[in-house]
């Protein structure tokens, strides 16, 4: 069956799972804290967190799935991950008064030394090296 994870699932898959499941144990937390806490300060702000934290981990379970299944619903996740980074990113530094507090990709991730930024695009990048390397096999 193609939905059975991929043979061999190697190191930088490996790393990418546990960096997203990190991420998303990070942003939920922070987004619980923020929720139960200070709501009201700035809800979209800790409301965009709590999505952050819900893409990672569909991220994460996706890529640690592998399959069609898998690498479609990491796909997905990390696509609305990469276009939520960017989007929030760009607003948060042109109009500040947007976010009242940071998101985890406000300024483009700038909080978590900008691997919110970059881990996307890897993500994007393993899946096509797996896409290729499964046309290539198959």
């Amino acid at each position: 069956m193609d939905d059975a994870p991929a043979a061999g699932t190697g190191g930088p898959t490996r790393v990418l799972v546990a960096v997203y499941a990190v991420f998303a144990l990070a942003a939920g937390a922070r987004a619980a804290v923020q929720l139960s806490t200070r709501f009201s300060e700035a809800p979209v702000a800790y409301l965009l967190s709590a999505l952050a934290a819900v893409v990672y981990i569909l991220a994460t379970v996706g890529l640690a799935r592998g399959g069609r299944r898998g690498r479609r619903l990491a796909f997905v996740a990390i696509t609305t991950e990469l276009v939520g980074v960017l989007v929030v990113g760009t607003l948060s530094i042109v109009d500040r008064g947007a976010f009242p507090d940071e998101t985890v990709w406000s300024g483009y991730g700038r909080g978590y030394g900008f691997v919110p930024l970059v881990l996307p695009v890897l993500g994007l990048l393993a899946l096509r090296r797996k896409s290729r390397g499964r046309a290539a096999t198959g």
